[in-house]
C-alpha cells in the first residue's frame, strides 16, 4: 500500500465499484457473465405475447391503444428554410426579407414531432391559417425517410 493520500480514494472507489458490479450480477450467475442470444429470449418470453399474424386485435389491445391517443404532440407546418451565417442574422432588422427556399405555391412539410407526415396548401379561414392537406405520406414511406437520416 502507498503513502500517497489519494491512494486511498482510489482504493475506495475501487471497491465502490466492485461493490455496483456485484449487484448487476444476475441471480446465480457470476460477476462478468454474459447471457447468450436464447438465454436472453427465454428470459423475455414472459413479458411479451406472442403476435398472431392477421388475428383482429383484442379488447385488451384496443384500450391499450386509446391509452396512448391523447398523447400530446408537436404538429408543424413548415414554409421553407435557409441556411445563413450568423453575421447576416445579427443585421436582421424589422422589414427585413429573409430569402427561403420554398417557391410560392409549393405545397408545405406537416411535421409531427419533427417527422414528416404530410403536405398541404395554405387556407385562411376566419382571419386564421390553416393548411389544407393535399398529400399523405404513407407509413412505409415514413419508415424508409427514417432510415436514410
Amino acid at each position: 500500500m502507498s503513502n500517497d493520500p489519494g491512494s486511498t480514494d482510489q482504493d475506495a472507489l475501487a471497491d465502490e465499484w466492485a461493490a455496483a458490479l456485484a449487484e448487476q450480477t444476475p441471480a446465480g450467475g457470476r460477476s462478468g457473465d454474459v447471457l447468450s442470444a436464447p438465454e436472453l429470449d427465454q428470459d423475455a418470453s414472459h413479458l411479451f405475447p406472442k403476435l398472431g399474424a392477421g388475428t383482429p386485435p383484442s379488447e385488451s389491445a384496443r384500450q391499450d391503444i386509446e391509452m396512448i391517443l391523447d398523447i400530446p404532440v408537436q404538429l408543424t407546418v413548415e414554409l421553407g428554410r435557409t441556411r445563413i451565417p450568423i453575421k447576416h442574422i445579427l443585421q436582421l432588422a424589422q422589414g427585413s426579407v429573409v430569402e427561403l427556399d420554398a417557391l410560392a405555391g409549393e405545397p408545405m412539410d406537416v411535421l409531427v414531432n419533427g417527422c414528416l407526415i404530410a403536405q398541404g396548401e395554405v387556407v385562411v379561414v376566419n382571419d386564421k391559417f390553416g393548411i389544407r392537406l393535399t398529400d399523405i405520406v404513407t407509413p412505409s414511406e415514413r419508415v424508409r425517410r427514417l432510415n436514410r437520416t
